[in-house]
């Protein structure tokens, strides 16, 4: 049985999942929910996450997995090959603050749940929502910067020369960025990793405009 990867094109989280699974060479089914038509609030969907969020992973054993930095980390521990976080513990400590600062403090306030208890709820009209979207993105994206301009485990990559968990997120937070159409000018360090990211194979192809769902216009 080969692992199913429940996702969507547009999803960020599924999009940090999809790097780390081509970092590792690993194949999945891939199964499309359309977030935007509310398919991850259907029974059959909501029978594999209970939650209704997005990306889940069914390995071949039948668990599911859920929750992207879950998911990756246990593909890291399960595939040692191209090792996502450092040896040593302050280093581990440090790559999962960063990849946190996106997952954690920005990803949560634009997700599409979020987007509509804005509109529904507090009936905040589509600029609001838009500004909201940008603003909260742009945080996230400014906090890396402050950490990484600044830290001198900085290299190449959020940690270094070599791609961490860090460098998953830190990428996805960016695309995000350019779906609502935030402002990174004033973010030059996390743009020059962004750009480093995207010159590797395992990154582009996991670019969500690139997948089959997006193209299909799914």
């Amino acid at each position: 049985m080969t692992m199913k990867l429940y996702g969507f094109w547009r999803s960020i989280a599924t999009f940090r999942v999809r790097i780390a699974l081509n970092l590792k060479g690993i194949a999945v089914e891939d199964i499309s929910v359309h977030l935007l038509k509310g398919e991850q609030l259907r029974p059959e969907y909501l029978a594999v996450n209970p939650q209704g969020a997005l990306p889940a992973l069914v390995l071949e054993d039948g668990t599911t997995l859920v929750e992207s930095l879950a998911i990756i980390e246990y593909l890291d521990e399960t595939y040692p090959t191209s090792p996502l976080l450092p040896k040593d513990a302050k280093g581990r400590a440090r790559v999962r603050g960063l990849a946190l600062i996106p997952t954690a403090d920005g990803h949560p306030l634009i997700v599409p749940r979020i987007r509509g208890y804005l509109e529904k709820e507090l009936k905040v009209d589509e600029a609001g929502r838009n500004k909201w979207l940008a603003h909260w993105t742009g945080e996230a994206l400014k906090a890396l910067e402050g950490h990484l301009a600044h830290e001198k485990e900085t290299g190449r990559f959020c940690h270094g020369d070599t791609v961490t968990l860090a460098d998953l997120c830190l990428v996805s937070q960016v695309v995000a960025a350019k779906f609502f159409n935030a402002d990174t000018a004033a973010m030059p360090t996390v743009m020059r990793i962004f750009d480093e990211c995207m010159k590797i194979d395992a990154f582009a192809r996991a670019h969500p405009l690139k997948q089959p769902d997006a193209q299909q216009g799914h």
